[in-house]
């Protein structure tokens, strides 16, 4: 005889934060699309016990001068478009971005110092040549970050971008600027549940929407820290979840960045015969970091190979049906 077994099924009473990025035309922008993420009240994919009403969004990141520290795997599979931003923004459209992080270098061709005037410049033709939402980063030196920041913020305005990186020694000047022009923040710590509380409140403190700040937890890539990062951000959902409003914000980590910095992706010489087909050794270690992260409450994932890309886009939308 049959027998019929119930699935135990957890209920939560909290939610996390649906945070929208980009703005339309009708929005006082000229975005063709937004993104919203969040809103989850179930953890990643457990459709049966919650609502999980967005999928998790997938970033290309580009830069604003050609890289000079990328894999030649990585500059191969954007070949002469990694000289344009403009046009590298229109290839990661058409390769299936959800949203474009364009990453602002310290220094520009020839190692000439990065500009206010300059960044403003790359800011504008990326958003004139895509109509999807934008991510802009600074090059992670403080006053720099501040000095450029703060004029994309302005070339900007109502668009509706999401800054970064805001840390707890640098976050004052980027907040000031998203407050100014209506922009939304993303706060990074390193891998720690109260850390990332603790700037979560100061940000919010300055004024700035919880609706507005974008949660970057860090993680390391496959093998070199993913279990620690995986963990700090399961907490972290599961604290969102039970209800601490100060976990609530979506999760945005970086697969593409860890992933092609560390050997296994970065080395093709010199190294043991069973690791394999070089390209296809680090398009897998980019896409598997990005499913593990995905599988723990990432909401968006900023990648950097168009093959990793669609194969994380193909999980994504199988694990949704």
């Amino acid at each position: 005889m049959p027998v019929t077994v119930e699935i135990p099924k957890e209920k939560y009473a909290g939610k996390v934060r649906e945070i929208t990025i980009g703005a339309t035309k009708e929005q006082g922008g000229t975005r063709t699309k937004v993104v919203t993420i969040g809103g989850e009240t179930a953890m990643p994919f457990m459709h049966f016990e919650g609502t999980i009403p967005h999928p998790p969004a997938v970033a290309i990141e580009i830069q604003d001068r050609k890289p000079s520290d990328w894999s030649p795997i990585l500059l191969e599979a954007w070949k002469d478009v990694a000289d344009d931003p403009a046009k590298w923004a229109q290839a990661a459209e058409a390769a299936g971005a959800d949203l474009i992080l364009l990453k602002l270098n310290a220094t520009i061709d020839g190692g000439t110092p990065n500009t206010a005037a300059r960044a403003k410049q790359v800011t504008r033709a990326v958003l004139n040549a895509t109509g999807l939402p934008l991510m802009v980063f600074g090059p992670g030196q403080a006053d720099l970050d501040n000095e450029l920041l703060v004029a994309v913020a302005e070339e900007a305005k109502g668009e509706r971008i999401v800054l970064g990186v805001c840390e707890d020694k640098n976050y004052r000047t980027i907040v000031a600027a998203a407050l100014a022009n209506d922009h939304l923040v993303n706060a990074r710590t390193a891998m720690d549940v109260n850390l990332a509380k603790q700037l979560n409140i100061l940000i919010h403190d300055m004024g700035l929407p919880l609706e507005r700040i974008i949660m970057d937890p860090t993680t390391g890539a496959l093998g070199y820290g993913i279990e620690y990062g995986y963990s700090v951000m399961e907490r972290l959902r599961l604290a969102a979840l039970q209800g601490d409003g100060m976990t609530q914000q979506p999760m945005l980590v970086t697969p593409g960045e860890e992933a092609w910095r560390v050997k296994e992706a970065k080395v093709g010489t010199d190294v043991p015969a069973m690791w394999g087909d070089w390209k296809e050794r680090a398009i897998h270690w980019e896409t598997i970091t990005a499913a593990a992260l995905v599988e723990t409450g990432a909401n968006i994932v900023v990648m950097r190979h168009p093959e990793a890309v669609k194969r994380i886009k193909t999980m994504i939308a199988a694990l949704v049906k």
